[in-house]
């Protein structure tokens, strides 16, 4: 029967021809995603230590220490710190804009639109100080990268804002520059109430949307006028945005928050031990520094991924966290992915 023979080793020869393509496709796409967490990791730390440290003073030792990465590795991802910098900088503006365009109405009247979209911006300024930080303040200390990516960011700012001169009513010959001056003295208020009143691990400080009146009254008063402008300051402000959370797809990339190594500990550490406290959790997710795991859990808690169900340190009593159903969607979307 030499044509089965042939037939045979011809079907073996198959079996191992594909199987060996399944593992080299398989270890293309592990090599892949764990360059992606990695590549997470090092944009979340690059975010916190701007924080703490400014734009200008973070460095690559930093950066590799606080992320858990070798300096190999951020080599392999990034040429220099500008470069990482930069990557951090563009990933913010894009979680800033999904928070700006979630309520947008592109066929809405201009001043709604900028409503509603300066309404958004002020919530993630909020909800992510960290990268909120990073953009307004830490920005202005970065490399000429980072600076000619913000212009560029607030060139297409001013854009929308020049279109009040259509809407204006006043006739006053009003330039393309008064928009300038407006993004300016916008950004202007928002850039010193970050500085005085910094929104930290020990306390969160005043909520920047409590500005949406006045911020669009100054948006007003040149284009539309003075009554316009009162009229801005006496609208209701809005209730807190919900943020959908998405777990299509990478959900390392589908939440409004960056999913770092250490969010993903503190996930799995709820799923398996619900009801744990801060240090409970900081401990058994290996975060040595208590402020940390805190700080942690009020931005997972803003996501509406954990709750706090105990009477917490205000009764001088624990904390007791568990995952909501949205951070059990979450968790089970990363175990799959780890696991895939």
């Amino acid at each position: 029967m030499p044509g089965k023979g042939r037939a045979d080793r011809n079907g073996v020869a198959s079996i191992t021809i594909e199987k060996t393509h399944s593992a080299r496709v398989g270890n293309v796409r592990a090599g892949r995603g764990v360059a992606e967490i990695q590549r997470a990791r090092l944009l979340a730390a690059m975010t916190e230590i701007c924080g703490e440290r400014g734009g200008a003073n973070v460095t690559v030792a930093h950066v590799v220490e606080r992320a858990g990465v070798s300096r190999r590795t951020f080599y392999e991802l990034f040429d220099d710190r500008d470069e990482c910098f930069l990557a951090a900088f563009d990933d913010a503006i894009e979680r800033a804009a999904a928070y700006a365009f979630e309520r947008y109405d592109p066929s809405a009247r201009w001043t709604e639109r900028l409503r509603s979209a300066l309404t958004g911006l002020l919530w993630f300024l909020d909800v992510e100080s960290d990268a909120g930080w990073l953009l307004i303040v830490g920005s202005l200390g970065a490399g000429a990268g980072v600076l000619q990516a913000r212009r560029r960011v607030l060139a297409q700012i001013v854009s929308v804002v020049d279109e009040g001169r259509a809407e204006s009513k006043t006739d006053l010959g009003l330039s393309p520059m008064t928009a300038e001056g407006v993004v300016g003295a916008v950004f202007s208020v928002i850039h010193g109430r970050m500085i005085d009143s910094p929104r930290t691990v020990e306390a969160d400080g005043p909520s920047l949307v409590e500005l949406l009146n006045p911020l669009m009254s100054i948006v007003a008063m040149p284009y539309l006028g003075p009554a316009a402008a009162r009229r801005e300051l006496k609208r209701p402000i809005p209730e807190a945005m919900v943020r959908p959370v998405r777990v299509a797809g990478d959900p390392l990339r589908g939440l409004a928050m960056r999913i770092t190594y250490r969010t993903v500990k503190v996930l799995v550490v709820l799923a398996q031990n619900p009801g744990s406290s801060n240090r409970e959790i900081g401990e058994a997710a290996g975060i040595a520094d208590q402020g940390q795991t805190s700080k942690l859990l009020r931005r997972l808690d803003r996501l509406g991924l954990v709750q706090n169900t105990g009477p917490g340190h205000r009764s001088g009593e624990r904390n007791v966290w568990t995952l909501t159903p949205k951070g059990h969607e979450i968790q089970q979307a990363v175990a799959t992915q780890r696991v895939g």
